[in-house]
């Protein structure tokens, strides 16, 4: 099996978990199909995503397709939890962006296709709701091409084939598959295939995901048309996201892009507060105390530490199976890190780049009275790990913790969260611009 990962990304609403869903069951990975509004979907794990119906953090599901076996990203599509899909783009190999029908492109749809195009990253457009949808398919064709230009292509087949007007709109995508369309009348998957990973080509599908409608064709084409990547055999990997288990135990989430990575292997890394990267360059959490709070900032210097790996898990859903060891191309959580960040690179890969998306608002947080204020935050520092563009920080002058946050609902989901971790129940003042 050769290892893709593909992320799926959406404006909210668009139906994303529910064909992410049905790529699971047309695959053969689940053998019931579950539904967001019935609290029962395969990716909605947490209580909150449930209570909502919206996803908030992002997930993975692993299943095949052919020869390849593909790590799903299911990315949250609401815009005020856009940095924990935006950290997931680093380890995107395809995208799958979901249009919904009657709604066309919106305004969160417009964003995520400069951050694919940013990323570099060859996409696909899924065009659901089309059992509820006024508009025909060349209506909504013009209004995709309108935005993305001439390499959009409806690739629905008439009797198992592509028709040849498709053939001819897929051909200009490039010469060389111009030239051969010109010269022989026909393109085969390769050829596909390959304008599709050099973003020339952006196959465009239609169909209903809650109704399993052309979600087989769909599955049928990821399989014809993606190519996986080639890694190096020297190692190399990134920190896609860092989380904690049930049990509070660290995970810290890599894609391996060269090589492999074992259990018991010793990595050597500079941790956040060293590099100048992570959270807010403050001390790091553990290491603060009352005094540090009324006033100390600054970047400490801290030397390169070398842990070794106590065990690496692949999730899909909320189960993960133990493995010895994960090879390029994977997604996986590793266990024994205590020091990693978001977007951190080891081996021979760089750092990712920096986020785009941003708060632009600051939020003071006021902990339960009687609560030791420096034992809050070391417990909310924790959140900053976890989602770095909280960016949790105490102001010596105002003597308040403060967040950056995107917007009320994730307010609301943040003073959820707090409540449901660490026992406290804040309260979160006012934002100002920053």
């Amino acid at each position: 099996m050769k290892n893709v990962v593909l992320g799926v990304l959406a404006h909210v609403d668009s139906g994303k978990t529910t064909l992410s869903e049905a790529l699971l069951y047309q695959s053969g990975r689940i053998r019931k199909l579950g539904r967001v509004d019935h609290k029962d979907a395969y990716l909605d794990t947490d209580r909150l995503e449930k209570e909502r119906g919206i996803t908030i953090f992002s997930k993975q599901a692993v299943f095949d397709a052919g020869d390849l076996r593909i790590y799903l990203q299911d990315t949250p599509g609401h815009a005020d939890f856009s940095s924990e899909m935006e950290r997931t783009l680093s380890a995107l190999d395809y995208a799958l962006l979901i249009v919904s029908g009657p709604d066309g492109l919106q305004a969160h749809s417009e964003t995520l296709i400069e951050l694919l195009r940013r990323h570099r990253i060859p996409f696909l457009i899924w065009v659901n709701k089309m059992d509820i949808c006024e508009k025909s398919r060349a209506q909504i064709m013009d209004e995709l091409r309108a935005r993305l230009g001439d390499g959009a292509v409806d690739m629905t087949e008439t009797g198992g084939k592509l028709p040849p007007e498709t053939l001819e709109s897929v051909a200009v995508c490039g010469e060389e598959t111009l030239e051969k369309y010109l010269s022989t009348g026909a393109l085969d998957d390769a050829d596909i295939a390959s304008l599709l990973k050099s973003r020339r080509l952006i196959p465009c599908f239609f169909g209903s995901a809650l109704k399993l409608d052309g979600t087989d064709r769909l599955l049928s084409a990821l399989e014809r048309y993606i190519i996986p990547p080639e890694y190096p055999e020297v190692f190399a990997a990134r920190v896609i996201k860092i989380s904690r288990d049930e049990r509070g135990d660290r995970l810290t989430w890599i894609k391996v892009t060269g090589g492999s990575l074992s259990v018991r292997e010793s990595l050597r890394y500079l941790p956040a507060d060293a590099s100048g990267s992570g959270t807010s360059g403050e001390p790091a959490a553990a290491d603060i105390s009352a005094a540090d709070l009324s006033g100390r900032t600054g970047q400490t210097e801290l030397p390169a530490i070398e842990e070794k790996v106590s065990q690496i898990r692949i999730y899909s859903g909320n189960r993960f199976e133990a493995v010895q060891s994960a090879e390029a191309g994977a997604v996986a959580a590793v266990l024994g890190l205590s020091a990693t960040y978001a977007g951190q690179g080891f081996g021979a890969e760089p750092d990712s780049l920096a986020p785009l998306l941003v708060p632009a608002l600051s939020y003071s947080i006021f902990p339960p009275a009687g609560t030791d204020p420096a034992e809050a935050y070391r417990k909310l520092r924790v959140l900053s790990e976890e989602d770095p563009e909280l960016r949790i920080v105490w102001d010596p002058h105002l003597r308040e913790i403060q967040a950056q946050l995107m917007g009320e609902v994730q307010i609301e989901v943040l003073k959820s969260v707090i409540a449901e971790r660490f026992g406290m129940d804040v309260e979160i003042g006012s934002g100002r611009i920053m």
